[in-house]
């Protein structure tokens, strides 16, 4: 498994919200759903992405944003436009004054708007879900990453537009899905730019010794590692990995690994019926005892007490 691949894992869709858009000027939405990320393609016309406190973004036809939450935002046909709809956690969409807007703007099937035959098409999908893995790709993204339409080639936004319409049985899992793919996709565009400010962890990843290691950690994390046996593995000596990994990474190999499993284990504790004890033995830790440690340790919290406030958060 590939490093961003394993860091990509995290956030999968489950339950997100998707919906096509069709407006005609003036129009302005006010995002304050405090998600942790939302992907926006514009299909036809263009739009204006403005969030709190950055530069607005305009878009145009096959243009792609990742809007980084949970920080609030509003996109617009033009700065300038005010807010006439409000778009509050759990998608519920208001006018200013608080008037339910789920009805009257409800056009077809995930379709919504102020006018069926609008000039400017947008497909809009919300991870509603935050994801400790992920948090290693996201904190290093601005407020918002845009991918023009001219600078990649991908059939992705026209799959997206196509089934979100539909209604068939396991329209939900293909919608997450797609989804998921055109996330990867922008963000693998974007990360791969000489401007973009990569991490150390997705620059390393070409690295002939550290990459290899990167790979296994990630796809390994319950095995016993050491710095010797990882670097036994890659075909490197201990000290050659230490040193090549702290200075590409950023942080010693076992620190890495240590962060990686603890970041699996808070994203595992989400999970339904999932015990201490299990997540413990899927992340390499010896008992629950241990993994509780080592979590309290870094986050303040007990792996049970994290658990719990996840399952009410959700």
């Amino acid at each position: 498994m590939d490093t961003l691949s394993a860091l990509l894992d995290g956030p999968r869709a489950q339950d997100a919200f998707l919906l096509r858009s069709v407006l005609s000027a003036p129009w302005s939405l006010r995002v304050q759903d405090e998600a942790p990320l939302t992907v926006v393609a514009v299909v036809a016309g263009h739009a204006w992405v403005v969030p709190d406190g950055a530069e607005p973004s305009r878009l145009e036809a096959g243009d792609v944003a990742v809007v980084r939450g949970p920080d609030h935002y509003t996109v617009a046909d033009d700065p300038a436009t005010p807010p006439s709809v409000i778009i509050h956690p759990g998608q519920l969409c208001t006018t200013p004054d608080g008037i339910d807007l789920h009805q009257p703007m409800t056009i077809d099937t995930r379709t919504w708007g102020n006018d069926p035959g609008g000039p400017t098409m947008l497909l809009t999908g919300t991870y509603q879900q935050e994801s400790d893995v992920s948090q290693r790709v996201l904190s290093v993204l601005p407020p918002l990453v845009a991918v023009r339409a001219g600078t990649w080639d991908s059939p992705l936004v026209g799959l997206l537009r196509a089934e979100l319409v539909k209604d068939g049985p396991g329209q939900d899992a293909v919608l997450d899905r797609l989804l998921d793919l055109l996330l990867i996709a922008v963000l693998r565009v974007w990360l791969s730019r000489p401007d973009a400010g990569a991490p150390g962890w997705y620059r390393a990843q070409g690295d002939p010794v550290v990459g290899p290691a990167l790979r296994l950690l990630h796809s390994r994390p319950a095995e016993g590692w050491t710095v010797a046996s990882l670097a036994s593995q890659v075909g490197a000596s201990r000290a050659a990995l230490a040193r090549r990994f702290t200075e590409l990474v950023g942080e010693p190999p076992m620190a890495f690994l240590a962060a990686w499993r603890l970041d699996l284990a808070a994203d595992l504790l989400r999970e339904p019926g999932r015990t201490v004890s299990q997540v413990a033995r899927e992340v390499g830790y010896g008992s629950p005892y241990a993994l509780s440690t080592a979590f309290k340790r870094a986050r303040g919290t007990s792996p049970k007490q994290h658990r719990d406030q996840a399952r009410r958060a959700g």
